[in-house]
């Protein structure tokens, strides 16, 4: 089955499209999760096209030396065509989104794993670190999906120089779906949450007296069109 990859929103690679993307009718209806629960197909349902995305990570804490850590990651998106013909419900598994730091120069929590059953998984962001350059956390990916769409990095650690010259809060990943970019707008602030599903909390910011806290990020999604 081909795979198709996008990073940040940018595809990376593309092939043809597999034969199961292919829907015999127009959509007859849509269920969708915001929480876990059980998918129950309706009379007449053949195929579904389910859209998965696992929750955002949550922003870190400024430190003690005018920084501000990392933004919460996107949690990735699975895009998949299942055929249910032989299949009368499914387990759905909607990620929480990862909690923002409370303790100062802590990192954020990451976001919890959505899945559709077995057929398609789009794991969680990572929360925000104080980490530099290439030890930034890694990108959530989706598995099993026929689209596979990178979760959004949430913006990296930002220095700052003591009382002259602090770091405001770095922005959360945005998702699929939006969102993101949620950092705290000035010294003294939290980090915002994430604002649309799956997308990463912002970070706290410090002035050198105290920080504030990273923002949650946003829990996932799955939507589930379902096609005669």
């Amino acid at each position: 089955m081909a795979i198709i990859t996008l990073n940040n929103n940018s595809l990376s690679s593309v092939t043809a499209l597999p034969a199961a993307i292919s829907l015999d009718s127009g959509l007859a209806s849509q269920q969708v999760f915001t929480s876990s629960g059980t998918w129950t197909k309706p009379s007449g349902i053949t195929k579904v096209k389910v859209t998965v995305t696992g929750g955002g990570g949550g922003g870190g804490a400024g430190d003690a030396n005018y920084n501000s850590l990392g933004g919460g990651h996107a949690g990735a998106t699975g895009i998949k065509v299942v055929d249910v013909s032989a299949i009368s419900s499914v387990a759905v598994t909607v990620g929480s989104g990862g909690t923002g730091a409370t303790s100062r120069g802590a990192n954020g929590g990451s976001g919890g794993t959505s899945s559709f059953g077995t057929h398609v998984s789009a794991a969680g962001g990572n929360g925000g670190t104080n980490a530099v350059g290439t030890a930034q956390p890694t990108l959530a990916v989706a598995t099993g999906a026929d689209i596979n769409i990178i979760g959004g990095s949430g913006e990296g650690y930002q220095g700052g120089d003591a009382s002259t010259d602090y770091a405001g809060g770095s922005g959360g990943g945005v998702s699929y779906w939006g969102g993101g970019l949620g950092q705290s707008s000035a010294s003294g602030f939290d980090g915002r949450a994430g604002s649309a599903f799956g997308s990463g909390g912002g970070s706290g910011d410090d002035d050198g007296s105290s920080a504030s806290n990273g923002g949650n990020g946003a829990a996932g999604i799955c939507v589930v069109e379902e096609y005669a």
